[in-house]
């Protein structure tokens, strides 16, 4: 039996999940865990580095990418649950010098 991948929702605001293991592809399950202790087993889309977010539910264009409770960037397109996250599908907010 193969061990199930780990993320780890930080905020309850957040609508993103970082992932901590390595070689999560697409269609690996992971176990996405809260500071409550709920968790939730998802199917990733995506090839996802270490340290790199996935969505923890759908996430609509024009909606706010949330991490730890912050901002970090509004969804370009509809982002499906358990879709990596990153700037093929988000424009980020942070550190961009122009805002």
């Amino acid at each position: 039996m193969n061990e199930l991948k780990l993320a780890l929702r930080v905020d309850d605001l957040d609508n993103v999940a970082t992932i901590f293991a390595e070689g999560v592809t697409d269609g690996t399950e992971v176990v996405i865990h809260d500071k409550k202790g709920n968790k939730d087993q998802v199917h990733v889309i995506g090839d996802v580095p270490y340290g790199h977010k996935i969505a923890v539910r759908d996430i609509k264009a024009g909606e706010h990418i949330m991490k730890y409770g912050q901002s970090i960037g509004v969804a370009d397109v509809d982002i499906k649950k358990g879709e990596y996250v990153h700037i093929h599908n988000m424009k980020a907010l942070r550190g961009r010098g122009d805002l």
